[in-house]
């Protein structure tokens, strides 16, 4: 039998309010709002005043309340409201990726102790159930790679700079109009949140905990119309793609940079507000995952199925992380890529491995070719106003390439 679900809410936003308007159509759910939480008393609500209170107590310290269901966006202060449930015998269920990320080896550590469940389905793609399916049925040694758009805000910025051939200030506008950016978005445009989300898909992943901080990564903010109109020119698409991919040697290289797709690509045609994620294993070969990844009702599915699964008194295992040997990740992978940049910058090629290719334009020049991941997290000369770093369609050169490619380029010039 399901157990019932007495459920005390923080946050009544967007998210917040569509869960509500949705539990109270979906009686058989066995799950109810006892009490929300919320910051401003004075705003009207689509619901009964009763309902509200600015006190946390009476849901923390309600015994009757036996879930928590966090969706505030003050990161710190979730961690708080997750950290004080679990202590006090309450499931919870979080949509904070930026809490969660930040803060994983004290949540394992806390569920551990506590013996309680932490769920977070829509902290990662909102609609799309990603977490539970990496946790569920892909095996550390199996799994070759998790790819995936993340970021809804990011893509329809690109998407918009390509179908309506906006610049990126233009595209950022119309997002903002039409709410698919925050008033301050650079947490989506310089690749923050995608990070965040890849840091919580490599522990269901990989078993890796990480701070998302130490991952390469940047985001769309120096894209420019004459790299939109490079990868038009072969095919791409220019995605900002979350990336954990296992090398060769086994070890795993885990990313976030914008990206040019192929139309070859089940990404390719993942446009606007829209995820999709394309999981890549040993025995199933490729597996895409596809929905929206932000908005109100779309989120609230993610929180209903976590808490439906809490009925059955479900929990993550973290099998990756406790019951088998977890993946390492390397910071010495090799990548190739494209880099754009003002004609009047001074370009350091130095920093390439080697270079395929130079071109000079007026107002725009650029070099493609393969760059050290190590370099790249070192140094900063990429991330500079007027100059943009995007990630090949096959970017990842292992060691073993580089070397062969180095020794063939030495004896074609006569030096060994």
């Amino acid at each position: 039998m399901s157990k019932q679900l007495n459920i005390g809410l923080f946050g009544f936003g967007v998210v917040g309010e569509s869960l509500y308007n949705v539990l109270l159509q979906t009686p058989t759910l066995n799950a109810s709002i006892t009490k929300v939480v919320i910051r401003d008393p004075r705003k009207r609500r689509s619901a009964p005043a009763a309902l509200f209170s600015t006190d946390a107590s009476e849901i923390l310290n309600d015994e009757s309340i036996n879930v928590v269901v966090e969706l505030i966006d003050d990161a710190d202060a979730a961690f708080q409201i997750i950290t004080t449930a679990l202590l006090n015998g309450k499931a919870v269920v979080s949509a904070n990726k930026k809490c969660i990320a930040e803060h994983l080896d004290e949540l394992l550590l806390l569920q551990q102790q506590t013996g309680g469940a932490l769920l977070y389905e829509a902290a990662a793609c909102a609609s799309i159930p990603v977490i539970r399916n990496l946790e569920e049925y892909y095996d550390n040694d199996l799994l070759q790679g998790i790819v995936g758009v993340v970021n809804g805000s990011t893509n329809f910025i690109l998407t918009r700079m390509v179908e309506d051939d906006l610049t990126f200030k233009d595209a950022l506008l119309l997002a903002r109009q039409l709410g698919f950016a925050e008033s301050d978005p650079s947490l989506d445009v310089d690749g923050i949140d995608a990070l965040n989300k890849l840091a919580i898909l490599l522990l269901h992943g990989y078993g890796i905990v990480t701070e998302p901080g130490l991952l390469l990564h940047s985001g769309i903010r120096h894209i420019t119309r004459s790299d939109i109109s490079y990868a038009a020119e072969k095919g791409y698409r220019i995605k900002l793609v979350a990336c954990a991919v296992k090398l060769k040697n086994g070890r795993i290289i885990a990313l976030v940079l914008p990206q040019f797709v192929p139309r070859s690509s089940l990404l390719h045609n993942v446009n606007n507000e829209y995820n999709g994620v394309t999981i890549r294993s040993g025995l199933a070969d490729e597996q895409f995952f596809y929905g929206k990844g932000a908005g109100g009702f779309p989120t609230a599915s993610a929180v209903l199925s976590d808490l439906s699964a809490l009925r059955y008194n479900y929990r993550y295992e973290y099998r990756k992380k406790f019951l088998q040997e977890s993946s390492v990740l390397s910071q010495y992978g090799f990548l190739k890529v494209y880099v754009s940049f003002d004609s009047h910058i001074t370009f350091p090629s130095d920093e390439f491995e080697w270079i395929e290719e130079r071109h000079s334009g007026p107002g725009r020049n650029y070099i493609t070719g393969v760059v050290s991941q190590k370099k790249l997290l070192q140094d900063d000369w990429w991330r500079q106003p007027g100059i943009s770093l995007i990630l090949s369609a096959e970017p990842f050169v292992e060691d073993i390439e580089l070397r062969n490619v180095k020794r063939k380029s030495l004896q074609l010039a006569g030096v060994a």
